[in-house]
Order: structure tokens, then C-alpha cells, then sequence
């Protein structure tokens, strides 16, 4: 598995409008590009962290290609939202002791 960790500062009074679009966006980019998903972590007011996990690094590296047009809608409102999204890191991941959540 492939790891992404970003970090985020969100404008004052935008935190709401990034959070609707990131999720728009990621679930877009896991049923369109073979994502297997994010986490967003709130740090404080206005500092978050997202971490997105990926098959593998040829499938992150080739993504981007097959989202539909609704995407643009919400990268830009992402991008209107934030001071500041960057990668901190990539890495792959070795061992996964996380319990996933049962399905009910």
C-alpha cells in the first residue's frame, strides 16, 4: 500500500466548505481512480491533515486522468478554501495493525 500525508491550513470561516469539498473530491477519486480512500485530521481551527491510502505508488502516480468534470467544481472550491495544501510525505506502508471497522 501506498501512503500520502498532506497538511492543510484552511482560510478563517472556510473550514465547512473544505470539508464538503474534500469529501466530494475523495470520493470521486476513489471510484474513479483506484484510491482506496482518506482520513482528514484536525489538528486546530484552521490546521488539518490528510492521509490517502493507494493500491500502490503506479496507481497514485497515474491517477488524475479519469474524474469526471464535477471534480474541477470542487478542487477549486478546495483551493479557494485553503491558505496552504501541500504533500508532506509519500511512503509505503509496511504493516497495518489499524482494526477495521465492521461492516453491520
Amino acid at each position: 500500500m501506498y501512503i500520502v500525508l498532506y497538511t492543510i491550513i484552511i482560510k478563517p470561516n472556510q473550514e465547512q466548505k473544505f470539508i464538503e469539498a474534500w469529501k466530494g473530491l475523495t470520493s470521486l477519486i476513489y471510484k474513479y481512480e483506484g484510491s482506496l480512500g482518506s482520513r482528514l485530521h484536525k489538528k486546530d481551527t484552521l490546521n488539518f491533515f490528510a492521509y490517502a491510502q493507494w493500491p500502490d505508488k503506479n496507481t497514485f502516480d497515474n491517477a488524475g486522468g479519469n474524474l469526471p468534470e464535477d471534480a474541477n467544481h470542487f478542487r477549486d472550491t478546495m483551493k479557494a478554501s485553503c491558505e496552504k495544501f501541500e504533500v508532506l510525505e509519500k511512503f509505503e506502508m509496511i504493516e497495518d495493525l489499524l482494526k477495521q471497522q465492521q461492516s453491520e
